[in-house]
Order: C-alpha cells, then sequence, then structure tokens
C-alpha cells in the first residue's frame, strides 16, 4: 500500500485521504478523477501525496487494497481449513454468494471492481495492478492446493497452468458480471454466481479429469 513510510501517518490522516480518494473516484471515475480535488479534500499536500505514493494509480491500488480488506472483513473471511472433500465446491460456491451480498448492499465495491477492470486495459494498467492479482493469484493457488490435498481437483495439470486458467476464466466471469450488473436483477446475479462456479467445478474438479 504505497510506500512502506505510510504506515507511519497518522491513522486519522490515513482515513482522510482514503475517504477523500474513495469519494472522488466515486464520483468521478479513475480518468477523470482529480489529484487536486483528493489533496483539497483531505487537507494533503502535493509534496505529502508524492511522498508517499508514486502517482495517481498507486494511491488508486492503494484504496483498492483497502477497500478489498474491507470486504474480506464484511464477507467473514475465508479459512481454506474449513473446506473438506464432500463441502469443498459448496464452500466456494457460498463465499461467491456472500461476495455478491456485499456487493449488492455496498454499490462502492461495483464502482471499484468497474475501475480496477478498466484500469487493467490501459496499456500500463497490468503493472499498476499487478500486486492486486498478485494477491489474488496467491489465493487462487492455496485453493487449489487444498482442493488437492482433498481429492476435490485434478492433479493432472500443471498447477501454474491450472492458476492461470483460473485466473484468466475469473477475470473473464467477474468482468462480465461487473459490466452488465445494472442489467441483471438479483436473482439474475445469484443465478450467474451459480453458473460461474458450475464453470469452475468442470473445468477443475477431480472426476472432470
Amino acid at each position: 500500500m504505497g510506500r512502506p513510510r505510510f504506515e507511519n501517518l497518522e491513522t486519522e490522516r490515513q482515513t482522510r485521504l482514503f475517504d477523500s480518494a474513495a469519494e472522488e473516484f466515486a464520483e468521478r471515475g479513475f480518468e477523470a478523477a482529480s489529484l487536486n480535488q483528493i489533496l483539497e479534500k483531505s487537507g494533503m499536500s502535493k509534496s505529502s501525496l508524492y511522498y508517499y505514493f508514486d502517482d495517481k494509480a498507486d494511491l488508486f491500488v492503494s484504496l483498492a487494497e483497502r477497500s478489498i480488506a474491507y470486504l474480506w472483513r464484511e464477507i467473514g473471511g475465508f479459512d481454506t481449513a474449513v473446506l473438506t472433500a464432500d463441502n469443498f465446491w459448496d464452500e466456494l460456491e457460498n463465499q461467491g454468494q456472500r461476495a455478491l451480498d456485499v456487493f449488492t448492499r455496498n454499490v462502492w465495491y461495483v464502482k471499484l471492481a468497474r475501475m480496477v477492470l478498466r484500469l487493467r486495459g490501459e496499456p500500463k494498467g497490468i503493472e499498476k495492478t499487478g500486486r492486486l492479482f498478485d494477491a489474488a493469484r496467491l489465493f487462487v493457488a492455496n485453493v487449489l492446493e487444498r482442493g488437492q490435498e482433498l481429492g476435490a481437483v485434478r492433479t493432472d495439470l500443471p498447477q501454474s497452468l491450472m492458476i492461470d486458467c483460473a485466473m484468466g476464466l475469473g477475470e473473464a466471469l467477474d468482468r462480465w458480471m461487473i459490466m452488465h450488473w445494472d442489467e441483471m436483477d438479483d436473482a439474475a446475479k445469484l443465478k450467474m454466481i451459480s453458473v460461474d462456479f458450475g464453470l469452475f467445478r468442470r473445468l477443475f474438479a477431480a472426476d472432470s479429469s
């Protein structure tokens, strides 16, 4: 999250900066968001901002990391140790349903996801969002490894290939869901979650190998 020295900044000033950034990004989107407006609202100088962050994208990704941490707390976290051979796929789908519930109740997460995906489409977007997807990749690797230990996930493919496939499919499904969010009612979104996890199961379940 930004440079390590940012952690030494007073919590109140950190919160004020992130709240101001969230308000600006939510209202105007990543591209149109103004650093000057964020600085004015937060009471931070431009020199101070660049002391802690490389640029607007670095601030945004740091805000995204903070928001994802809040999202996990709202969902209730996820401990792979609770997974068993019998509940593995059902628990993953349940996790997706809990995330959907949070997204439905808090539109900020939908706006954030749209901005992250759009930033990914820019020339330097993959580099800028790299640490977000590195964290997601680690999570996917841990889940797949746990599934293999339980006999719920296939073992006939290289793990790196399986992780690449899971990340690619996940990003494609997330992008479609977020970009069509306003077109679907709650029932359609819930059905889509079930369809999405059905695709993962058919691709990665041990009995599909």
